[in-house]
């Protein structure tokens, strides 16, 4: 009869026990590992907050419940002035507004270089292979520094307002988008791009023709979702001095109680609008995704 776990092969076959037993011995080390690993997390997690509690102005622990003190009194104050809450949201509507416009032009400019640079830096598609490590760098070195301190920069440069914030959310945005539009652009067919080089294709031609039609939806996707991130960021960098509507927060939050009623005005217009763009920019990324 036909050994169907082994195979017809004459000869010795290992028996059942000894697979079970190497089964049971990797299982065993999976654990282990897992053991050791979870140990690291809990020491670096334990050693991360006792360093921060030594550095910290004031003990967290003892503090932690007036956690929600600062909340109560803000939405107090908001609901006695709930009269005043539309003429508020009216007022702030344009920062709101202008903060929507720097994130659109940041994702808009950024996502053009990101195109670029990631076409550079993809194997098989680069228009000069050697510079790859170079634009791939260039990209690490763009997404690692944070738009905050760019924007900080820039002020020194050309003064506080909207172009510094959408100049330093658009370099992020090259980075960060760069990487994804890489590894996307990485597992392209080359198919359609040697046809192109057999016809005397320029370099320009087989991108736009071999490799954009192939991963235009999921740079697309990718694109829509950076919006949704720099939105949050440009209202972040009106903190530092660059308009929009976290100017007017940061304002409102400075003046303390008696403003509070501001606070919560802006803080439900950046919800609303946050929201409305995911559940848009969620619907188009399906849409492109399963083209339906």
């Amino acid at each position: 009869m036909v050994d169907i776990a082994h195979g017809p092969d004459p000869g010795p076959h290992p028996a059942p026990t000894d697979g079970r037993a190497a089964y049971l011995d990797m299982v065993r080390r999976k654990r282990m590992y897992g053991g050791i690993i979870l140990a690291m997390f809990v020491a670096l997690m334990a050693s991360g907050f006792l360093l921060a509690q030594e550095r910290n102005a004031g003990d967290f622990l003892s503090g932690l419940p007036m956690l929600g003190a600062f909340p109560a009194e803000m939405l107090s104050e908001a609901w006695a002035n709930r009269s005043e809450l539309p003429g508020l949201v009216v007022r702030f509507l344009p920062s709101l507004i202008e903060t929507l416009n720097i994130a659109a032009v940041a994702t808009l400019i950024g996502t053009l270089g990101a195109t670029m640079l990631a076409l550079l830096a993809t194997r098989g598609l680069a228009r000069w292979p050697r510079l790859i490590s170079l634009f791939r760098r260039s990209m690490d070195a763009l997404r690692a520094i944070p738009e905050i301190v760019v924007a900080l920069v820039l002020i020194f440069i050309i003064g506080g307002g909207p172009v510094p914030a959408a100049i330093a959310i658009a370099l992020h945005t090259m980075g960060a988008l760069g990487k994804l539009f890489s590894e996307v652009a990485e597992n392209a067919d080359l198919r359609p791009v040697e046809g192109l080089v057999s016809v005397g294709a320029t370099w320009g031609q087989r991108m736009w023709l071999g490799v954009i039609p192939q991963v235009a939806p999921n740079w697309m996707s990718y694109g829509l979702m950076r919006l949704e991130i720099n939105v949050r960021a440009s209202a972040i960098l009106g903190f530092v001095g660059e308009g929009g509507i976290g100017h007017d927060l940061k304002l409102a939050m400075q003046w303390g109680k008696g403003r509070y009623d501001q606070v919560v005005a802006i803080f439900l217009l950046l919800l609303v609008a946050i929201v409305i763009i995911d559940r848009i920019s969620d619907r188009l990324r399906r849409r492109l995704v399963s083209g339906r």
